[in-house]
């Protein structure tokens, strides 16, 4: 079968692999209908996320029909069965997974020492995601094993398309989930650092959960363009001081709440202190570039709620603990625990309250991927979101 396989730094290409086969009585093999580039599939390309290697397949965002079961998957799925697949994977029976932390099972990924080292503990496998979260083969492909199946995709009738149902894979309840962790409250006013995908979720899902007003922060025009179409309030932090306007935007209060949709290849902040970052990160000695988590800390009202859903990988420094602890601060934090999301989300697609397809700019045959990959990174032809087709 053809994959996207990563190559090298900055390097992907599609080629030729095995097909998947049953390893476990409860894999599943599942035909790829849609699939799609994650902004967090960026971090692997640009080597921020340790232990790539050459020919692993990439991808975390995907969807099919199931064409294979193992002996041991329930008969709750079926050969024929149309599914959405979660990107972490979860166990379904550990602690976390018992307290629907299922970023955090316990059980899923192989490669759990790895994970020690860097976090402490080990983090749930994930697909297309680094020998870090157990080294399992992505979804940008033909056809993916989906491990633990019966725990791990949710079944999707005929009636929507893919497009409208392919983020649940990811970014739609990693978005839901920020505003989420965020409690708003009525009249709340909601700031997002990044308008990419993610972020334009997290603004969706900030309306839906009762925000009075929602901010978007990023530099690209047409991302602002996207979130001002659906009715947010836009600050260009290139053009303008983002903690000033936020003052000015709140009464000189700040934010209610604030959304770090952006992670750890960070754009925003003075000059002098993105080289600072930039010159650290280089010599590895930093391995995330935090200019976004500490403007919304800076930013967020005294009390406030900072949400952070972008990922980041490892170090930190300069982080505003004295703003944080100070001004009685809450910050939360998490890989999306998707299976908690996916169907309240879907239920919420067919009542016509979330269209996730509006985030889409780009549809391209699987074949097309590395062009995919250059449109996304380097935001050519106001890219935001591709879909790639096996």
């Amino acid at each position: 079968m053809k994959a996207t396989c990563w190559t090298g730094r900055n390097t992907v290409e599609v080629q030729d692999v095995p097909d998947p086969s049953i390893l476990n009585s409860r894999d599943a093999i599942v035909e790829v209908t849609s699939t799609a580039i994650c902004g967090s599939d960026l971090h692997l390309l640009d080597g921020y996320v340790p232990s790539m290697e050459k020919g692993d397949i990439m991808g975390h965002e995907f969807m099919g029909e199931i064409v294979e079961v193992g002996p041991g998957v329930s008969d709750k799925l079926r050969v024929g069965d149309r599914v959405v697949v979660p990107f972490p994977i979860a166990c379904g029976a550990c602690a976390s997974c018992h307290a629907k932390l299922y970023s955090c099972c316990e059980n899923t990924n192989p490669n759990a020492g790895i994970s020690e080292k860097l976090f402490g503990h080990p983090t749930a496998g994930i697909y297309g995601y680094s020998h870090l979260t157990g080294g399992f083969a992505g979804g940008q492909a033909e056809y993916a094993r989906v491990v633990l199946a019966d725990a791990n995709v949710l079944k999707i009738g005929p009636e929507l398309t893919d497009e409208q149902v392919l983020f649940l894979s990811d970014i739609l309840p990693t978005g839901y989930m920020g505003a989420e962790m965020c409690d708003i409250q009525k009249g709340d006013v909601v700031a997002v650092w990044g308008a990419g995908p993610v972020g334009q979720f997290a603004m969706d899902s900030a309306r839906v959960l009762g925000a009075e007003k929602v901010i978007a922060i990023d530099k690209e025009t047409y991302r602002l363009d996207m979130a001002a179409a659906q009715g947010y309030t836009t600050i260009n932090f290139e053009d303008t001081d983002v903690r000033s306007a936020l003052l000015e935007l709140t009464g000189g209060r700040g934010p209610d709440k604030c959304i770090d949709a952006v992670g750890l290849e960070a754009t925003h902040g003075a000059s002098h202190v993105h080289l600072y970052d930039r010159a650290k990160q280089a010599v590895r000695s930093e391995t995330d570039r935090p200019h976004a988590l500490r403007q919304a800390i800076l930013s967020c009202r005294s009390g406030g709620v900072v949400s952070v859903i972008g990922v980041y990988g490892g170090l930190i420094d300069k982080f505003p603990a004295g703003a944080w602890m100070n001004r009685s601060l809450t910050l939360r934090a998490g890989q999306c625990h998707v299976h908690r999301y996916m169907k309240p989300l879907l239920d919420l697609i067919e009542q016509g309250r979330i269209d996730p397809t509006r985030v889409i700019t780009h549809r391209l045959p699987l074949t097309e991927a590395p062009t995919g990959y250059d449109l996304f990174k380097n935001k050519k032809d106001r890219c935001e979101k591709v879909v790639l087709t096996p």
